[in-house]
């Protein structure tokens, strides 16, 4: 394990462990996690996603946790937290977009998961790319930074990444949310809610999601959708 300071933050980073958030988990419980702490490995043994879900996390890609003070739980977070990565991503001349709720693409591949987890006063905010590596996964089509930009160092994808995470969580959410809509993958097109297609309009202030069936428009939040 090493600890440096990074951008601001202050980094435990590690060759390989089973997974950032239970770290960053562990560093808050034992007091050594605080605001703008980060947790950084090169692999993950037990890496993981929303619901629990594997995340194939081999060597050559960024795995990181950001712990920050959190007095609110605010949904709204996941939003600035995705267009913090893909406006990373555009720094280097690639074209992402984002799938709701917390998948960054590139060609419709997979390139990104987010993962946001809440301990006590702080949230975790879990990113991880694919760099050098992508998995081969049965559900969905996955790629890698390095077949669009050759020899990227993962240490400045994570400085450049902890800048736009500080840039993005402190906009105004108009402005995330404008910036959104402009990046996600299923605008004005259909998604599935209980059932039933309905399209997909945008986000209102409060970060629903806003979907349009026939003449109704309908709110809807968490896992109610599934898109196609």
């Amino acid at each position: 394990m090493g600890c440096i300071s990074l951008a601001g933050y202050k980094v435990f980073s590690f060759d390989k462990i089973p997974s950032t958030q239970d770290t960053a988990h562990e560093l808050i419980a034992t007091g050594q996690g605080a605001n703008r702490t980060a947790v950084v490995a090169l692999a993950q043994s037990a890496g993981r996603g929303r619901h629990r879900r594997k995340w194939v996390s081999h060597h050559g890609n960024l795995y990181a946790s950001f712990i920050y003070d959190c007095d609110v739980r605010d949904g709204r977070l996941a939003y600035s937290v995705a267009v913090a990565v893909a406006e990373t991503l555009i720094a280097y001349g690639i074209k992402p977009t984002i799938k709701w709720p917390n998948d960054i693409l590139v060609d419709g591949k997979k390139v990104c998961g987010i993962l946001i987890e809440y301990s006590g006063p702080y949230v975790i905010v879990g990113i991880g790319i694919n760099v050098q590596t992508n998995p081969t996964v049965r559900e969905y089509k996955t790629t890698k930074l390095d077949n669009y930009v050759s020899g990227l160092s993962s240490n400045e994808l994570l400085g450049n990444l902890m800048r736009n995470l500080d840039k993005w969580r402190r906009a105004d959410f108009s402005v995330v949310r404008a910036r959104w809509m402009q990046l996600v993958e299923h605008l004005n097109k259909d998604v599935l809610y209980q059932g039933a297609p309905a399209e997909l309009v945008g986000i209102n202030e409060n970060g629903a999601l806003v979907l349009r069936r026939d003449t109704r428009y309908l709110l809807v939040f968490g896992d109610e959708i599934t898109m196609l």
